[in-house]
């Protein structure tokens, strides 16, 4: 079998989604199209809009044959421990032979010579960084200009370029077989806030459920996502955010992933305000999404120990959604280097640290129940 995999949100899925799909399984020609997908929690520092066994059944009837589930370590991670941690997953997997995603640079060749370029000269990016933010330049900012010195400036242009090249930067230095397929996205960018021709963004998307306007891009969205979202409400993480905060260390805080220079001391600080943390300590260094992620990570109790060791060692697959007429994918997955827990049973093979992992992944999807006050079920949707 081959198995062409994309690594995504899905927060929440569209149509832009569904063309992606579609688009995948017909360039790469591939026997199964496989999500690898964030839980309960993403990349942005946020609870997700919808609870993850849903929105992985969103992708399996919208043409995915299975998600499983990208563990919640990597998922609240930076874009670069991100894309490390999927690559890994995928790696162990030797079905796999394709990795799609969307980019609005869609040149494979240009990719590969940009990861290349990354790889061979990070000091020459750094030292960029370095004298850039000393001058002023805000943090995002300078690493875009410093990665555009020694690579095509045209991939640095948005997120969904930037991920892409961290995916190829991985699949690279792990010498991994899997092929990289960049699909040339369509309509609304991942940033836009309105819709365009018949796409809109995931952001569009959250930002329309907040002003109460969903019935806005109703015809962005397939049904069944739309019919979901109706009874779905922003999860508001600042208020337990700040108590996580307030009862920890210093030390203890300082041990996120993405918490560095005294960072720690400035969040203690900001959680006995009235703002919200991402409005006390947003600034040109320090991005919004990195101020949400080590609130978040601080919450989940990740730390960045934790992290690289789940990096450095063997994990597990965990389906959350699959087709019930594409079983025979299941026996494949079953045949990877790393446990496939397709159910309790395989939990007993884990190593320690996919023990310490799969650990927090339970405790997000406990905390995630709590936060919407819905019921804790950990289920594998058959579709």
């Amino acid at each position: 079998m081959k198995i062409c995999a994309i690594i995504c949100e899905y927060n929440p899925f569209h149509n832009g989604h569904k063309y992606l799909i579609a688009e995948a399984k017909r360039q790469s020609n591939a026997d199964a199209l496989l999500c690898l997908m964030s839980g309960n929690f993403t990349q942005r520092g946020e609870a997700a809009v919808l609870e993850k066994h849903l929105r992985a059944k969103h992708a399996v009837l919208s043409g995915a044959d299975v998600v499983l589930e990208l563990p919640t370590v990597f998922a609240t991670s930076n874009a670069e421990i991100f894309a490390k941690g999927a690559v890994s997953l995928l790696s162990k997997i030797p079905a796999v032979q394709h990795l799609a995603f969307g980019a609005e640079f869609a040149d494979k060749e240009v990719f590969l010579q940009a990861a290349n370029a990354l790889i061979s000269e990070p000091q020459n990016v750094s030292s960029v960084v370095k004298a850039l933010t000393k001058n002023g330049v805000g943090y995002a900012e300078a690493i875009a200009t410093a990665r555009s010195k020694v690579a095509d400036e045209r991939l640095f242009s948005s997120p969904n370029n930037i991920l892409g090249i961290e995916y190829t930067k991985a699949l690279l230095a792990q010498n991994s077989s899997i092929e990289i397929l960049p699909i040339q996205r369509l309509g609304a960018g991942y940033h836009d806030e309105h819709a365009k021709d018949d796409f809109a963004s995931a952001t569009a998307i959250r930002n329309a459920m907040r002003k109460n306007e969903l019935s806005t891009i109703e015809p962005y969205l397939p049904r069944e996502v739309y019919s979901d979202l109706q009874s779905a409400s922003e999860i508001r993480l600042d208020a337990f955010e700040k108590a996580a905060i307030l009862r920890e260390t210093p030390e203890k805080i300082a041990a996120t992933l993405d918490c560095t220079e005294g960072l720690e001391n400035a969040f203690l600080k900001a959680a006995s305000g009235a703002i919200t943390l991402e409005e006390a300590l947003t600034s040109p260094r320090y991005t919004a999404a990195r101020i949400r992620r080590i609130a978040l990570q601080n919450l989940l109790n990740i730390q960045k120990d934790l992290v690289f060791e789940c990096l450095e060692n063997d994990l597990y697959l965990h389906p959350l959604a699959y087709k019930h007429d594409r079983v025979e994918i299941l026996s494949t997955l079953s045949k990877a280097s790393i446990p496939f827990l397709a159910s309790g049973i395989q939990k007993s093979k884990l190593s320690a640290t996919a023990a310490k992992c799969l650990a927090i992944d339970e405790l997000a999807e406990k905390m995630y129940a709590a936060l919407t006050g819905s019921e804790y079920e950990n289920k594998t949707c058959i579709i």
